[in-house]
């Protein structure tokens, strides 16, 4: 591989850029990388594992040079963060993200990107329910679809350098309108998320089972359920917060849909529901054909090994 960027600045030292990190490393895409992270606990988390070239406790030192600036920071901090650095970017730079959200985080980061500096907003569908510097694994990408949602007067080379990259790094890219992204991704991730949240809310609110049969007896899918509520629940906060409309949008649609079965089971009416998981299994198997998961039994996963979301 050849160096695509000669200096990348990662905001933010979690899961997906800690995994950017070392994906650039394993393959030479990156000439130095640094990091900022907050949190002087994540800074010196970041120092002890060499995730970085360097890392910095202060936004302007973590940018100062950088030819590609990676948000990946919580939705509701994209703004703010942005604000802080736009002095600081040299001239011909580009600003992605990688938040769940693309309008809201266009919404906020765009008024403040500067006179010839490129914004290419981003989203890898990627991720565990892990988070951290710690948690980053350099394979994450690997098959993955990354989103691209570039502006309207976004510069095609700036484009094409990012998806090079992401590329690179093994993902697959593909190119979206940020309004449809975010519905779409309402319907494949956030919702999901929710109901996962909800459904072990539910458990831990019903007075008849306790906590040690909760845990204890966890079939597949529950166990499942509380993966994925187990992710962060700052990122998956900022998440609905700015995707309001078409978390709620799909929300109405999944009541109606949840009413319908809750009839055919009142009615005993089977045949309504052997066709209604018959067309439903049919998208599951079509996930599997598409590469985006295995057939292996227990979701191919095997003990200690992490996940793709």
């Amino acid at each position: 591989m050849t160096v695509i960027y000669d200096r990348v600045a990662l905001i933010g030292l979690g899961l997906i850029a800690g995994s950017m990190a070392h994906a650039m490393r394993a393959g030479g895409l990156a000439g130095h990388i640094t990091g900022y992270a907050r949190s002087a606990e994540t800074r010196q988390i970041a120092q002890e594992i060499d995730l970085c070239d360097s890392v910095h406790d202060n936004l302007a030192d973590a940018v100062k040079d950088a030819d590609l600036v990676v948000l990946a920071v919580p939705v509701g901090a994209m703004g703010s963060v942005m604000a802080e650095i736009a002095p600081h970017l040299a001239k011909g730079a580009t600003v992605t993200d990688v938040g769940s959200v693309k309008q809201s985080v266009i919404d906020a980061v765009a008024p403040h990107i500067p006179d010839g500096v490129h914004f290419v907003p981003g989203h890898p569908l990627a991720g565990t329910e892990h988070s951290g510097p710690r948690a980053g694994f350099a394979t994450l990408f690997v098959n993955r679809w990354w989103l691209l949602t570039p502006l309207p007067d976004s510069v095609e080379t700036a484009v094409a350098r990012l998806d090079r990259l992401i590329t690179a790094m093994g993902a697959k890219t593909d190119r979206m309108e940020p309004t449809h992204h975010d519905l779409v991704l309402s319907v494949t991730s956030h919702v999901p998320h929710l109901i996962a949240y909800t459904m072990v809310g539910v458990a831990d609110h019903l007075g008849r089972v306790t906590d040690e049969e909760v845990i204890q007896y966890s079939a597949a899918g529950f166990r499942d359920f509380t993966r994925i509520a187990a992710s962060d629940p700052t990122m998956w906060r900022d998440v609905f917060l700015h995707n309001k409309d078409a978390t709620l949008d799909i929300l109405g649609r999944f009541t109606e849909e949840l009413f319908v079965l809750q009839r055919a089971i009142r009615m005993g009416d089977g045949q309504q529901l052997h066709d209604y998981f018959t067309r439903t299994r049919a998208i599951r198997r079509g996930i599997i054909d598409a590469g985006q998961d295995t057939s292996v039994p227990d979701f191919g996963r095997t003990p200690g090994a992490q996940p793709a979301e």
